[in-house]
C-alpha cells in the first residue's frame, strides 16, 4: 500500500447516544481506558502491546470486528494511490501539485453530502485534530466548497454530477468541528478507514470483507452502476490491479 486516505462514518443523529453507549460497553468489557487506535492495534504497539500475544489477538480482534459490525454506521472514504497521483499530475502542475488532502477531502465531503441529501438529511462534519495548519486547511477546504464548489475541472468531472456551491451551502451545516482521538466516533472512523483503503489492494482482506458483508460500507447502499459515482472513491489506481479472488 502506498496511498493517502481520508474517511469516516456517517451516523444518524438519533443513533449517536447508542454509539456512545456501545463504545463505553466494549471498552469496559476489555478494560480499555485509552483510545482504540487502528495502527497500534494492528501492530500491537504502545498500550496495545498486549496484542503481540497470539492468544490475546485471537480473542480481541474478532470481538472488535463484531463490535464495529453492531454499530449503526455507514463507512465512506477516498483513497488516493500516491504514485498514480504524482504520475497523473506532475506534467500538468509540475512543482505545484495539488495537495492530496484537498482532493480527498473534497471528494469525501461531496459524496457524504450526496448520501445525506438522498436521505433527506443535512451533513455535519467532525474531524480529528492533527495539527494547527492541517486543521485550518480542513476549514478552508469547506469554505471553498461552499463558495466556489469542488476544485476540479468541469470537463473531467461532469460524469460525476458534481455538486454546486449552493448544494454544499444547503446540505453541509456550518463549519467542520475539531475533535480529539478521545471521541468514540473519531476512533470508529480510524478503525474503518484502513480496511477501506486496503480493500482496493486486496479485496480478500478480512476486515474489509466483514465490513462489506455486514452492510457497513456506503457501496452496500448503492446500485452497482452508482458506486463509481457516489461510493468509496479510489483515485489514481490506474496501474494497480487488485489480486484475483
Amino acid at each position: 500500500m502506498d496511498c493517502f486516505g481520508l474517511g469516516g462514518v456517517l451516523i444518524r443523529e438519533e443513533d449517536i447516544d447508542g454509539v456512545f453507549a456501545a463504545h463505553k460497553a466494549f471498552c469496559a468489557d476489555w478494560e480499555i481506558d485509552y483510545p482504540l487506535h487502528s495502527s497500534k492495534i494492528r501492530g500491537g504497539q504502545g498500550k496495545f502491546g498486549w496484542l503481540k500475544k497470539p492468544d490475546n489477538a485471537a480473542s480481541f480482534l474478532p470481538a472488535l470486528e463484531d463490535y464495529l459490525l453492531s454499530l449503526p454506521i455507514i463507512s465512506i472514504a477516498c483513497a488516493v494511490h500516491r504514485p498514480g497521483y504524482v504520475h497523473r499530475y506532475k506534467d500538468r502542475y509540475q512543482e505545484r501539485l495539488w495537495f492530496m488532502c484537498k482532493t480527498a477531502y473534497s471528494i469525501l465531503i461531496e459524496r457524504a453530502a450526496k448520501y445525506a441529501d438522498s436521505e433527506g438529511r443535512k451533513l455535519e462534519v467532525f474531524f480529528e485534530m492533527t495539527g494547527r495548519k492541517e486543521d485550518k486547511d480542513i476549514a478552508q477546504y469547506t469554505k471553498e466548497l461552499k463558495k466556489t464548489g469542488p476544485p476540479f475541472a468541469t470537463g473531467t468531472s461532469e460524469a460525476y454530477t458534481p455538486f454546486t456551491a449552493s448544494d454544499f451551502r444547503r446540505i453541509v451545516l456550518g463549519e467542520p468541528r475539531q475533535r480529539t482521538k478521545k471521541t468514540p466516533m473519531i476512533q470508529i472512523a480510524d478503525l474503518v478507514l484502513y480496511p477501506m483503503a486496503k480493500g482496493r489492494y486486496d479485496p480478500t482482506y478480512r476486515p474489509y470483507v466483514r465490513l462489506s458483508d455486514g452492510g457497513k460500507l456506503i457501496d452496500c447502499y448503492l446500485a452497482e452502476d452508482e458506486r463509481p459515482l457516489r461510493g468509496i472513491k479510489y483515485s489514481c489506481f490506474d496501474d494497480v490491479a487488485p489480486p484475483k479472488e
